[in-house]
């Protein structure tokens, strides 16, 4: 980065004194390139958690809305693989539920790659989606909502108790698509931790063992995530400070109609290009989360 602005410096001083305009075009790349490993140096400042670097388990789950919530879960889905894409980071289903005429009622997927969950943790919320309804006869708009939420994927490292008689482990013929396969045998696996309620299930593996390990894996994450949080509004309350529950509340408007536009509650950051969002440029809006973060935990310190 260093050695970028300097060649950039040099190539500007020698643009100016020879008027040469493939010098000056050469000292503005170099200098984009210093610009990028800055951000990039920013970016790596901000993602030192303790489990950023950890690959991420998103779960999107239709909310209030009928189809529209549905489709609108599957359109998330979308933007956080195009979003993966772009970034190398490999996706791998673990879990869908179809809508009932359309879209999705709730899906996971396992986000591989460094800092995946680092990246992704700033998505967790409510997303809300204003557009004209495609399923409404009448053209009418209509306002859908969907929640995302991301955990880190804890390694074998990390213990997390599990007593074997708090689960219940239930197995069932998957529905959905996937072939004939999945509709034959009871492939499924639902785990339901019962001490607190927390359900998870997987289908995608024509495997009984494998959709277990993959539902374990999930409750792993689970519980350690619940632990984490509980343990967070216990030092909050010894400290006298009350705080909001973020999960549930809403993060991000994405408006199609009438205008085009997404807006990030939380820091106020806007883009016109609603499409383009909606194609996973979301690395604005994970940024600017990140930095609102930090600031605040620089607050607190």
């Amino acid at each position: 980065m260093a050695r970028h602005l300097d060649d950039a410096g040099v190539l500007l001083e020698l643009a100016e004194e020879a008027g040469d305009a493939p010098t000056l075009r050469e000292a503005a790349e170099r200098l984009d390139a210093a610009l990028a490993g800055l951000d990039a140096a920013e970016l790596r400042l901000l993602l030192g958690g303790e489990h950023d670097r950890a690959n991420a388990i998103v779960s999107i789950n239709a909310g209030a809305g009928g189809t529209d919530a549905c489709d609108w879960a599957e359109m998330l889905l979308r933007m956080y693989l195009r979003w993966a894409e772009a970034h190398a980071v490999r996706v791998e289903e673990l879990d869908r539920q179809e809508g009932d005429e359309a879209g999705l009622r709730s899906v996971t997927v396992l986000m591989s790659g460094d800092y995946a969950y680092g990246n992704l943790k700033p998505e967790e919320g409510v997303h809300r989606l204003v557009r004209i309804s495609p399923f409404d006869s009448q053209h009418r708009r209509h306002t859908a909502f969907a929640s995302v939420a991301v955990f880190p994927e804890i390694d074998d490292s990390i213990e997390v108790e599990i007593d074997e008689k708090d689960l219940r482990v239930d197995t069932f013929r998957a529905g959905g698509k996937g072939g004939q396969h999945v509709n034959k045998t009871e492939s499924a696996v639902r785990i339901t931790h019962l001490p607190t309620g927390i359900v998870v299930q997987c289908q995608n593996e024509r495997s009984q063992h494998k959709n277990r390990s993959s539902a374990m894996k999930v409750l792993r994450a689970r519980l350690y995530e619940r632990a984490r949080l509980e343990q967070q509004e216990r030092m909050a309350a010894l400290g006298g400070e009350k705080k909001d529950n973020a999960f549930g509340s809403q993060i991000r408007s994405y408006t199609l109609h009438p205008s085009q536009r997404v807006k990030d509650h939380r820091t106020e950051v806007e883009a016109g290009n609603a499409q383009g969002v909606l194609d996973g440029d979301i690395d604005r809006f994970i940024r600017a989360a990140l930095l609102q973060r930090a600031a605040s935990a620089g607050g607190r310190a």
